[in-house]
C-alpha cells in the first residue's frame, strides 16, 4: 500500500509538469496522438492513473531516482537512459564555467535529455540553495536560516526567500531545497 501511495504521489507531481511537454513527446508516447496524461484539460487523478498504467517498473524506478549533477554531466544522456525523474546540484556543485548562462544552458541539456524518452516526462532540476543562490558565481549569499531566524523578521526572510526564488529562476532551476530546519548537535557546527 505505501509503495502504491509513494507512486500516485510521485505521479501526481510529474502530471503537475506535463502541461508544458511539447508536441514532440506526444508522438512518443505509445503511438497515441493524444494520449489523456498529456491531456492537461483532463482531470489529474485520470491523467496520473493513465500515466502510471502506462509505466514500466524501471521507468517508476527511474522517476523517483535523483542524481546528483555531477554524476551526470560527464554524460548527460544517462538521464534518457535512466529515466531519471529529478537531477540536483548539492553545495559546490556547479557547472564550468559558473555562470547563469551556463546554469541554463546546462538545465536545457538535461531537461531535452528527459524529454526524449518515451514518455517525454520532464526532470525535476533541483538545488541546495538553502540561504542565496550561492553556488552561482556572483549571487546573493544571505546568513544561513538559523541566522535568519534569529532575527524574528518575518518580513526580512520573506524579502530574503523573494530574492533567493528570483536568482534561482534565472537559472531555470524549479526547486530549491529551502527553506530548512536545522537542528543543531554540535555548537561547533558552521550551522550555529
Amino acid at each position: 500500500m505505501r509503495t502504491r501511495v509513494t507512486l500516485v504521489a510521485v505521479g501526481t507531481l510529474l502530471v503537475s509538469l506535463l502541461p508544458n511537454v511539447s508536441g514532440a513527446a506526444q508522438d512518443l508516447a505509445a503511438g497515441v496522438a493524444d494520449p489523456p496524461y498529456l491531456d492537461s484539460r483532463a482531470p489529474i487523478s485520470r491523467r496520473v492513473e493513465d500515466l502510471l498504467a502506462r509505466m514500466t517498473i524501471e521507468e517508476k524506478v527511474g522517476q523517483m531516482t535523483q542524481a546528483e549533477r555531477g554524476a551526470v554531466t560527464p554524460n548527460p544522456s544517462m538521464i534518457a537512459t535512466l529515466g531519471l525523474g529529478s537531477v540536483l546540484s548539492g553545495g559546490g556543485s556547479t557547472p564550468t564555467p559558473n555562470t547563469p548562462a551556463a546554469w541554463v544552458a546546462m538545465v536545457n541539456e538535461f531537461q531535452s535529455q528527459a524529454l526524449s524518452t518515451r514518455l517525454g516526462i520532464p526532470i525535476i532540476y533541483g538545488v541546495d540553495a538553502v540561504h542565496g543562490h550561492g553556488n552561482v558565481f556572483g549571487a546573493t549569499v544571505f546568513p544561513h536560516n538559523i541566522g535568519l531566524g534569529a532575527t524574528r523578521d518575518t518580513a526580512l526572510v520573506r524579502r530574503i526567500g523573494e530574492a533567493t526564488a528570483a536568482e534561482v529562476r534565472a537559472t531555470r532551476i524549479p526547486w530549491n531545497f529551502s527553506p530548512c530546519v536545522c537542528v543543531a548537535r554540535d555548537e561547533r557546527w558552521g550551522r550555529t
